[in-house]
């Protein structure tokens, strides 16, 4: 393969603070074939008596591909024109349903390719650098801050570059393996970067991103700054090494013979990592066994030769500094935990052979007032260079992900990307496979044909139908949307779904993460009303929890309330109502145990009453009367079947563009409303009639045609001439 030149954009911040000062820049760009490694910048500055950069470097002269090579150069007329053409890039931009994230490009290998480079000694102290692989990102987007673990490099994100890159401005900070700052000088040195930023957008919230050590030092900021808007992410923190499994280990090292130390950094590459999930991570997981095996056999052995790099990363002078560093560290944030204020994301590892981090993710739960935890029980301590830990997918599921001071869904919300959906496939693998789900549509001429083409691409489209009990029609339908006409349909949901009650006890990455990651939000006026702006494709459910947590012998019934609740809003946009049925529970599952059922059950009945009360706030129907407004959640004893299959149709589209004044009248928009209930009752009707005439109904017959003939997707259905 080509080699590729790359070449670095120098930091927006040195651009605007530092303009009267004396500072030297130090351009590299890396030479590699392929794309295994990215691009730094790095400015040099004094700060407070902190020098901030690194002096001059000899420039050398690009004699091979592979090779880095550094051209020093002074100045920021360069960069500024750079920086004004990705702005007006980044503005243009805008990101679309299934983009690529460049997830999974990289692995730990080019960390280790990096981090040969970068260590070379130039007697400066701590920087920030942007690799360019970050790329410009979109308008407005937040800044977010960096701040290593043990190592210092700053490489830690390097899996995460691309994806990141695209929705912050990302700042690296880099510990040159010499430097001694002590911790309460690299709290203020990070505090300096963060008042400023802060000063230059003040509505914007600043993003801090400690990985191990710099968990500690994220913390410290966030407690030193309460009144600066802060998202606080720890991946593993070091707050925890007072309880280290390392602490018996420590006084030997000190004691190791130097000629012994080259073997530290093996030893603790296999403690701080699982070699395997590190090796996994730019590996595609739908690739047939064979395949896989052999790039994981390559990828590690192309592994074993670079971690002697390790060795000159963490010298034995460097290792003893930085573990009481780490003391020092964790004593000085642990202090100061009463006092934070921000929003805090703890990412803890199940397999942590360094740390106790999933008891002190538990800890910093009780301890901190805006606190959330994902735990991740089959990953290291490095978790960031691991396999299936996408920084950017966790941000964005958690509701983490905001451009102002409070998270808006519709303004602030980042679509999913090729890998998520890919990921999401994987996952949901099963339930097509099981279920067979087939879609039909009504195009404008009343044909129904297969597939989606008879809903409208261009928004704002409301669809409008049956919420199938649990909601088992809600994965496929997202699905096909996105692989067949690559538009994300945002669904309106139930508020609980948003709030600490569904939290998994074990905070795993859980159903309703990924719920939210593919855009679902809040029920409310005002969110409908911004996605109709936005001229979204919207998915609305009139029976709510009541329909898809419905009783035994309510199957298909509808449980609307009277009131036409999203018609007239429709209008005012010129909104396309498409009415939706689907059949199919019935060939899926058996509802064994209902609401009414489980209430009758010792103790698990008074903890569903317990748990709706704590529920009552959060109901949408409060003040309605009738069925509607008996919105109580629980989840339904079910007996699955030998499946069927799940069945869509979409009925003709209905416009509303021209008829928001005739729509002002009470009547006239009571009679579309229930002609919208009508074609979806009308839908189901003809889908439970043509279903029989389906000779790929059972899985049995689907599951042969597919050993036979064609994947699951083009299974033949019912002829619906």
């Amino acid at each position: 393969m080509a080699s590729i030149v790359k070449s670095f954009r120098a930091s927006p911040y040195f651009d605007l603070n530092l303009n009267k000062k004396r500072h030297s820049r130090s351009r590299i760009q890396c030479l590699t074939s392929g794309d295994s490694a990215a691009a730094l910048s790095f400015e040099s500055v004094k700060v407070n008596g902190i020098v901030n950069g690194v002096s001059s470097s000899v420039v050398k002269e690009k004699e091979e591909a592979d090779r880095l090579s550094i051209e020093v150069g002074h100045g920021h007329r360069g960069s500024n024109v750079e920086e004004k053409k990705r702005e007006k890039v980044s503005e243009e931009e805008k990101l679309e349903p299934l983009w690529d994230d460049g997830y999974g490009t990289q692995s730990v290998k080019d960390y280790l390719d990096l981090a040969k480079e970068i260590i070379k000694p130039d007697g400066g102290p701590p920087r920030w650098f942007t690799p360019i692989s970050c790329g410009p990102p979109l308008k407005d987007s937040p800044i977010l801050l960096f701040l290593p673990g043990m190592d210092g490099l700053g490489l830690g994100l390097v899996l995460h570059h691309k994806s990141l890159g695209k929705v912050f401005q990302v700042r690296c900070m880099h510990i040159p393996v010499q430097d001694r700052t002590p911790f309460e000088a690299l709290v203020e040195w990070v505090e300096e970067t963060l008042r400023f930023e802060h000063s230059s957008a003040p509505n914007r919230p600043i993003y801090l991103v400690g990985d191990s050590l710099g968990g500690c030092l994220a913390l410290a900021v966030a407690a030193r700054n309460p009144n600066i808007d802060l998202v606080v992410i720890l991946a593993n923190p070091a707050t925890a090494f007072g309880r280290s499994q390392l602490q018996p280990l420590l006084p030997l090292l000190e004691a190791l013979p130097d000629e012994l130390h080259n073997t530290v950094p093996y030893l603790l590459s296999c403690v701080m990592g699982d070699p395997v999930k590190m090796a996994t991570a730019n590996i595609d997981s739908m690739l047939p066994p064979t395949g896989y095996f052999e790039q994981l056999s390559g990828n590690l052995t192309g592994l074993l030769p670079r971690l002697s790099v390790l060795s000159d990363v963490i010298p034995k002078e460097t290792l003893l500094w930085k573990l009481k560093l780490l003391k020092s560290a964790a004593a000085y944030a642990n202090s100061r935990l009463h006092a934070i204020k921000a929003e805090v994301l703890v990412l803890a590892s199940g397999k942590d052979n360094m740390l106790p981090s999933k008891d002190e993710a538990w800890r910093l739960l009780r301890s901190l007032r805006n606190c959330k935890i994902r735990y991740f029980k089959d990953n290291g301590h490095t978790i960031l260079l691991e396999d299936g830990v996408n920084l950017l997918t966790i941000i964005k599921a958690t509701c983490t992900y905001r451009r102002k001071r409070n998270h808006d869904f519709v303004a602030d919300f980042l679509p999913p990307s090729k890998s998520e959906f890919k990921q999401a496939q994987l996952g949901n693998g099963w339930l097509r496979n099981y279920a067979g789900p087939v879609m039909w549509s009504t195009r404008e001429d009343g044909k129904i044909v297969r597939g989606l083409s008879g809903v409208p691409n261009e928004g704002p489209v409301l669809l409008v139908g049956y919420h199938m009990l649990m909601g088992l029609e809600l994965v496929p339908l997202v699905e096909q949307f996105l692989q067949e006409k690559k538009i994300l349909v945002r669904g309106i949901a139930h508020p609980t779904l948003f709030s600490q009650l569904v939290e998994s006890e074990n905070k795993e990455f859980s159903f309703f993460d990924t719920v939210r990651l593919y855009g679902a939000l809040p029920v409310s006026p005002s969110n409908l009303f911004k996605l109709f702006t936005t001229k979204s494709h919207v998915l609305l459910y009139p029976g709510g929890a009541r329909e898809a947590l419905h009783r035994k012998g309510e199957k298909y019934k509808l449980f609307w309330p009277d009131q036409p609740e999203f018609v007239r809003m429709a209008a005012r946009f010129g909104a396309t109502i498409v009415p939706f049925g689907v059949v199919g529970e019935d060939d899926v599952a058996e509802l064994v145990l209902d609401y009414d059922d489980l209430l009758r059950i010792p103790i698990l009945g008074d903890n569903i009453r317990r748990d709706n009360e704590r529920y009552k706030d959060l109901n949408v129907r409060a003040g309605m009367s009738g069925e509607v407004a008996n919105q109580a959640l629980y989840l339904p004893g079910l007996l699955p079947k030998i499946p069927g299959r799940i069945y869509y149709l979409f009925g003709k589209p209905i416009q509303t563009n021209g008829r928001r004044e005739m729509l002002k009248d009470r009547s006239n928009t009571k009679e579309l409303y229930l002609h919208i209930k009508s074609e979806v009752e009308n839908s189901m009707a003809y889908l439970m009639k043509k279903r029989k005439e389906d000779p790929y109904r059972s899985i049995v017959d689907r599951t042969i045609y597919r050993v036979l003939h064609a994947p699951m997707d083009q299974v033949p259905s019912f002829d619906h001439e």
